[in-house]
């Protein structure tokens, strides 16, 4: 049965002392989850533009880089499914990836969607996906593996009928580069998030997930809502439908990720709810 996990982007915002990051990692074990998936940029002090970036995007880093994250994980009594880092240090300084993963006790490091990247430009897709064979075959020699994880900008069009997550699954090599395939961003561009799980199959080896609706009750000034995050089971994704299909290709993890739109405000409570809807269809 697989490991259910939360990325830890969403505790950033509630992590930023060691008192503090101790209670948000016993809340995610309290729960029910098996573990947390690390961002290297969260685990480190970072860079004023990077952390600026990440907040753009809506993404609420915190303040964390300076904490014990090895220490504090352990003493929580979770297990770290994965790493994410960025695609440029891991090119060019591989032996820090490795030591900071091997420090956590991972093989696993994932790449995100690339910032001022255009995933419209086929050449620019096709280099993505020789990096990506490249730095994934030299983890393989250290016994690691190296996942990619989407957002929507994979979903632009590179050719008629051809999206560039779909020129990744071709031109990436299983042997090196496989995938965390997050459900969410896929449903928000339009795409069939169940027909592109079955085509991942087995490649899928972590699944980030993420319900997807509104809060808002009673009457509303236009028929017209936008969506959010929701917790799990209380949006309009078919989630028991695409969870079935993780188990069904045996992924590793189940990573809860939501980044904001939280109940009562709070990301805590929101992966407690969360935690009680996987409790009852993965374990």
């Amino acid at each position: 049965m697989a490991r259910t996990a939360v990325q830890q982007i969403m505790i950033g915002s509630v992590a930023g002392t060691e008192e503090r990051a101790a209670s948000a990692l016993a809340a995610i074990a309290a729960a029910g989850y098996d573990g947390i998936e690390l961002n290297d940029f969260m685990c480190t002090p970072t860079p004023f533009v990077v952390r600026a970036l990440t907040r753009a995007a809506g993404m609420p880093v915190g303040k964390g880089g300076k904490l014990d994250w090895p220490r504090l994980v352990r003493d929580a009594g979770l297990e770290v499914v994965s790493l994410h880092t960025n695609l440029g240090a891991l090119k060019e300084h591989p032996e820090r990836f490795v030591e900071q993963a091997r420090g956590f006790d991972t093989a696993t490091g994932v790449i995100t969607g690339m910032y001022r990247f255009d995933y419209s430009d086929r050449d620019a897709v096709e280099g993505l996906a020789r990096d990506l064979n490249a730095c994934g075959e030299r983890l393989a020699q250290e016994g690691m593996r190296l996942l990619y994880h989407n957002h929507n900008c994979e979903f632009r069009k590179v050719a008629p009928g051809m999206t560039a997550y779909e020129l990744l699954i071709e031109q990436t090599d299983p042997a090196y580069v496989n995938f965390e395939f997050d459900s969410y961003w896929p449903a928000e561009a339009g795409v069939d998030v169940l027909g592109l799980m079955r085509r991942l199959g087995d490649r899928m080896k972590l699944y980030h997930i993420n319900d997807r609706g509104t809060r808002i009750e009673g009457p509303s000034m236009t028929p017209i809502l936008t969506s959010d995050s929701m917790e799990l089971g209380c949006g309009n994704m078919p989630l028991k439908e695409l969870v079935e299909q993780a188990l069904a290709v045996d992924v590793d993890a189940i990573v809860l990720e939501t980044h904001k739109n939280w109940v009562d405000k709070s990301p805590i409570k929101s992966l407690e709810v969360s935690g009680a809807w996987l409790q009852e269809h993965v374990k």
